[in-house]
């Protein structure tokens, strides 16, 4: 009677599972020959999920942050034995922590953004001072040499205020209509975010009921043998982008800080907005620096040149620190990747998500990799087939012996 059960429950199991591929390929297909309804379609499911999506994003990045506080302090130190106490006091502790880390960035951050745009409009007097006198420079130049017939150039120079007028009157028009769309923007974005706030919470809160239900569906969906594989395959999964996501983070602040603490020594002026974008890009791999130094190059061009230039060096500087001590300190071989698959997951990543893809394009590379290793390494072990390296060549070659014998013994 229990066999007969088991054989039913595995016949049931192999049935979903069946219908469910099937299903799959169907919804894949569909896509492929609808590629524009499906891609219109996508991108309003994806708006209308983007409040759910961001909060499980922004409970991914804290929870670390919560098991630490639930472990160490609430359990170890102050002995809370109800988990539910525990685990809402360090929720609230978390999002207050990094809620007013990033209160306390902004309150600093904002008032050297408005003294920048002071600085800009001083260097626009700047400028309109230094065209005055380019201008004056040619008149004279063609008075005492009219043989050089500079007036060409004279009225070239004397028409970039109306040009530029021109330009600038062309650009508020079209400037306008983007300007009520991008409030409508930040609005919809800060109510968004509110929600997807509300949503990590309510995630970090329930985690074990979440994954419980997980792995419910999953038993109930596919074999006992490939649930236990699909629950080991997503743990390192989760393991390679997790490492990836906290290690950077980590990595960015301290280059962030670096940097900051670097500029104020040498007295590099608005040392905390730079350092801020500096820190922020820095998730990008390789060229994350470089990204973030382009901003701070041109805010400091405006104060002064030697400024740019010292900048520059000292992201060349804090960039190879990072590419070859703190970078591998820290992230080890979380993504196990080579460099030419980092620079492929950005460059393609970038292209599809802008500067989102280009972060989360490593992880996802990382991930995609393992999987593909995985399902390569158990073709192989079924197949019997092995290798050996050369240790010249570091080319590797099936191992005939190994395999042969191997065969022969089943």
């Amino acid at each position: 009677m229990i066999d007969k059960k088991k054989k039913r429950a595995r016949l049931v199991g192999r049935g979903l599972y069946i219908v469910t591929l099937a299903v799959l390929i169907a919804c894949a297909l569909k896509v492929v020959w609808y590629w524009d309804d499906a891609k219109t379609n996508l991108g309003n499911i994806l708006s209308m999920l983007y409040p759910f999506l961001l909060g499980l994003f922004i409970a991914y990045l804290i929870n670390p942050l919560v098991d630490f506080f639930n472990r160490k302090l609430f359990r170890g130190i102050f002995r809370i034995k109800r988990a539910g106490i525990s685990k809402g006091l360090s929720v609230l502790l978390s999002y207050i922590l990094v809620i007013s880390v990033i209160t306390i960035c902004l309150f600093y951050i904002v008032p050297q953004i408005v003294e920048s745009l002071m600085q800009l409009s001083t260097f626009i007097e700047s400028a309109q001072t230094g065209y005055n006198k380019i201008v004056d420079f040619f008149e004279n130049l063609n008075d005492q040499y009219p043989q050089w017939k500079l007036n060409t150039v004279i009225d070239f120079i004397e028409d970039i205020p109306e040009q530029m007028e021109k330009w600038l009157k062309e650009l508020a028009v079209s400037v306008l209509p983007k300007l009520y769309s991008t409030s409508v923007s930040i609005i919809s974005g800060i109510v968004n975010t509110l929600i997807a706030i509300m949503v990590s919470v309510y995630m970090l809160l329930d985690k074990p009921k979440l994954i419980n239900n997980i792995k419910r569906a999953i038993y109930a969906v596919f074999p006992e043998a490939k649930a236990d594989r699909i629950l080991i395959v997503s743990s390192e999964c989760n393991k390679i982008f997790g490492n990836f996501i906290i290690g950077k983070m980590i990595d960015s602040i301290i280059i962030g800080f670096l940097c900051w603490v670097i500029m104020m020594i040498i007295g590099i002026p608005y040392a905390l907005v730079i350092s801020v974008i500096v820190g922020i890009t820095n998730m990008i791999p390789y060229f994350g620096p470089f990204i973030g130094a382009i901003p701070g190059i041109l805010l400091l061009l405006i104060v002064d040149f030697t400024y740019a230039v010292i900048f520059a060096v000292i992201i060349v500087v804090l960039q190879q620190f990072d590419g070859l001590y703190l970078g591998p300190k820290i992230l080890g071989e979380s993504t196990g990747l080579r460099p030419i698959w980092i620079i492929f997951a950005i460059t393609v990543g970038g292209s599809v998500a802008g500067v989102a893809g280009m972060f989360l394009g490593v992880p996802v590379t990382a991930v995609i990799a393992y999987l593909l290793s995985t399902a390569m390494e158990k073709k192989l072990k079924n197949r019997n087939v092995e290798f050996e390296e050369n240790h010249e060549t570091g080319i590797i070659s099936r191992d005939t012996l190994i395999t042969e014998d191997k065969n022969l013994k089943e």
